[in-house]
C-alpha cells in the first residue's frame, strides 16, 4: 500500500512539473504574440497617419509589413486584424497564468479554450498562406505571431490530452498517453514549424535576404 501511495505521489508531482512546463511555454508564446500584436497596432496607426511611411518591420520587398497592412486581408472583419490579437492573446496569457496557478477549473473551460485556440490557429494560418501565396509579401511580426499561435494551441492540446479532458475511453486514452510520453507530440509540432519555414524558403528563396 505504501508503495502504491509513493508511486501515486511521484506521478502527481511529475504531472505538476509537466503542467508547469506546458503553461510556461503557453505564457511565453502568448506574451510574445501579444507584444507583436501591440507593435503591429502602433505600426498600423503610423501607416494611417503617413501612408508612405517606412515601417520598422519593412526590411525589403519580401519582408515588408507596410505592403501587407495595405491589403484587404489585413482587415478581414472590417477593422485591423491586430486588434483581434490584442484581445485574444491577452486571454491566452490569462489562461496560462490560471494554469500555472494550478486552479481547478471545470472541464468545459479547458474544452472552450482548446476550441478558441484552434479557431485562432486556423485564422492565423489562413493569413499565413494568404501572405505567402496570394500577397506574396511577408510581415515579420505576423510570422512571429503564427509561430507563437502554433505553440499556444499545441500546449493547450497537450494539457487536455494529458488529463484526458476529452474523456476518451480507457484503451484510446492509454494510446494517447503513450504517444505523449514518447515525445511524438513535440516532434510533430517542431516538424510542422520546420515545414512552414521550408515553404517560405521555397517560395521566396534568396529574395528573403536581398
Amino acid at each position: 500500500m505504501l508503495d502504491a501511495l509513493k508511486k501515486f505521489l511521484l506521478r502527481s508531482k511529475k504531472n505538476e512539473k509537466s503542467d508547469a512546463l506546458v503553461f510556461s511555454l503557453m505564457l511565453a508564446a502568448g506574451a510574445v504574440a501579444l507584444a507583436a500584436a501591440f507593435v503591429l497596432t502602433l505600426e498600423k496607426f503610423h501607416l494611417y497617419e503617413e501612408p508612405d511611411a517606412v515601417l520598422s518591420c519593412s526590411i525589403n520587398l519580401v519582408l515588408n509589413c507596410s505592403t501587407v497592412m495595405q491589403t484587404w486581408q489585413s482587415e478581414v472583419f472590417g477593422f485591423p486584424n491586430m486588434v483581434i490579437g490584442l484581445m485574444a492573446y491577452a486571454v491566452v496569457v490569462t489562461v496560462a497564468v490560471v494554469g500555472l496557478a494550478g486552479a481547478k477549473l471545470p472541464r468545459w473551460f479547458w474544452i472552450a479554450a482548446n476550441i478558441g485556440f484552434l479557431l485562432g490557429t486556423i485564422f492565423s494560418y489562413w493569413l499565413f498562406f494568404q501572405s505567402v501565396y496570394a500577397i506574396q509579401v511577408l510581415c515579420p511580426w505576423c510570422l512571429l505571431v503564427t509561430a507563437s499561435t502554433t505553440i499556444i494551441f499545441s500546449t493547450m492540446l497537450h494539457f487536455n490530452l494529458k488529463h484526458n479532458i476529452f474523456q476518451f475511453k480507457r484503451a484510446a486514452n492509454e494510446r494517447v498517453q503513450r504517444f505523449l510520453g514518447g515525445g511524438y507530440h513535440q516532434m510533430i509540432v517542431l516538424g510542422w514549424l520546420a515545414l512552414m519555414v521550408a515553404l517560405v524558403v521555397l517560395q521566396f528563396g534568396e529574395a528573403l535576404f536581398a
